[in-house]
């Protein structure tokens, strides 16, 4: 990623978790992290990875609402942006957090089988 699009990652991680939290009305997101965005480097794309506190049930509920609100997330991020064209917003979960305890848990029984 260029530095211009990281610049706009972080300002679109920062104003899309505000506009989550105190603007969207919906409770199936419940409690949500957005842990990274990334950009295109034209500007056009802006991937939004989030993890949701819970049951893989309210993950899927969770992301159902978030692509619903799309529009209306984009929309009010355009009001905060001095961007001329906002970016497509793709939201995805973040899997890390689960793959590590995955590496974490087979880490530990081959430490305990040495």
């Amino acid at each position: 990623m260029k530095v211009k699009a990281e610049k706009i990652a972080g300002i679109i991680q920062k104003e899309v978790s505000e506009i989550i939290q105190f603007e969207l009305k919906d409770p199936k997101i419940g409690f949500i992290t957005i842990t990274d965005v990334t950009v295109t480097n034209d500007l056009s794309i802006a991937k939004i990875y989030v993890s949701f506190l819970g049951q893989k049930a309210r993950e899927e509920a969770g992301m159902k609402a978030l692509n619903r609100s799309k529009g209306f997330i984009r929309s009010a991020l355009a009001k905060r942006l001095t961007m001329r064209k906002v970016p497509e917003l793709h939201f995805l979960i973040d899997d890390a957090l689960e793959r590590g305890n995955k590496i974490e848990k087979i880490i530990s029984k081959i430490n305990e089988h040495s």
